[in-house]
């Protein structure tokens, strides 16, 4: 993968390399329609050759296409963050049920759930609300 990369790299280098020196030729370039610079006052014109105003334009048109997107995508942002700290909020209350409520509901999960005992220990005390008797050893 890092030898596509790098010949990736050089061949878009030399794509460059070649525009710019195919397009050397100067051109101006205005801010503002003609005539319309005697009522800002100053000169709202820059001289460049033409593969630098390319890249320019080439650069202009990512940024914006950036900003288009991040404003685009702010309400899918906004919307992850939503369901995210619920599902932390969701996480902590589950782990809070499971602090308060272990013990076992079911008669049958509360004899498998005991722990086991020692040959001549005496027997623990049934779970809150077994009605099994204790398990025969």
């Amino acid at each position: 993968m890092r030898i596509i990369r790098l010949i990736f790299v050089v061949f878009m280098a030399a794509l460059l390399l070649s525009i710019a020196l195919a397009n050397r030729g100067m051109i101006t370039l205005r801010l503002f329609p003609a005539n319309f610079d005697r009522y800002l006052g100053g000169s709202w014109e820059v001289t460049m050759p033409v593969f630098l105003g390319l890249l320019l334009a080439v650069l202009v048109g990512m940024v914006a296409g950036l900003v288009w997107e991040w404003l685009r995508e702010a309400p899918l942002r906004h919307e992850s963050t939503r369901n995210a700290e619920r599902a932390a909020r969701l996480q902590r209350e589950v782990g809070e049920l499971r602090d308060t409520h272990h013990a076992p509901r079911d008669d049958v999960l509360a004899i498998l759930d005991r722990p086991k005992t020692a040959p001549g220990a005496p027997e623990p005390a049934p779970a809150p609300g077994a009605a099994l008797p204790p398990a025969i050893r």
